[in-house]
Parts: C-alpha cells; sequence; structure tokens
C-alpha cells in the first residue's frame, strides 16, 4: 500500500511539512515548491500530477474545485484554521489511516481525524 503524499497549499503554513518530513512523511508545501502565487485550480493541478493529496484551509473553494475535478486528483484534505499542533495531530491520525488509493480522487475533513485521547 502506498503511502499519502502530501502537498501544503500556501493557506498552510509551511512549517507542517517540514514536521512531517522530520517524521519520516512524504509531504511539500508551496513555498517549498516554489508553487506561491497561482491560482488555486493550478495548485490542484501540480498536486494531482505529483499524486500528492492537496492539503487547505480554503475550504469553499476547493469544495467547489472537487465537484468539477474528483476523477483528475489525489485527494484534497479540507481543515479549518486551527493552531498548528491541533492540524498536526490531525494529519498524523489521517496518514497513520490512510493510503494513497484510499484518497484517490476524494475530499477529507481533518476534523474527522481527531485521534482518541
Amino acid at each position: 500500500m502506498a503511502s499519502v503524499r502530501l502537498y501544503l497549499d500556501e493557506d498552510v503554513r509551511p512549517l507542517l511539512a517540514e514536521i512531517l518530513c522530520d517524521r519520516g512523511f512524504d509531504a511539500t508545501s508551496a513555498a517549498r515548491a516554489r508553487r506561491k502565487g497561482l491560482t488555486d485550480e493550478e495548485q490542484l493541478l501540480f498536486a494531482a500530477k505529483e499524486q500528492r493529496a492537496l492539503v487547505t484551509h480554503n475550504i469553499r473553494d476547493f469544495v467547489e474545485l472537487h465537484a468539477s475535478f474528483s476523477d483528475r486528483h489525489a485527494g484534497i484534505v479540507l481543515s479549518n484554521q486551527e493552531p498548528v499542533q491541533v492540524v498536526l495531530r490531525r494529519l498524523l491520525h489521517f496518514l497513520s489511516r490512510e493510503t494513497a488509493a484510499s484518497i484517490q480522487g476524494r475530499l477529507f475533513w481533518l476534523s474527522g481525524y481527531e485521534p482518541p485521547r
């Protein structure tokens, strides 16, 4: 089973990608990929080309893009603006439960991945 590869758009703090990489996950950010300033559609197409799930706080726009591109993306992970440690905890739980195949073309709400305490 292939692990999920992540692409954090410019709405998500690049620090999260660095922390995930330090923990052995394949994650990059718009800043690291030098993709800042592109349209949401361009960001999604780049993530799809790289076979990466796109992580964003831009919920409204990416819900709409999912409807148009659901068969052409590697997954979209939506998160409310939360402290870095909350988003990290949820992303780690998401990555422990999902595979690249299980998220292909699907939309996920990161709030649904709060690990049990």
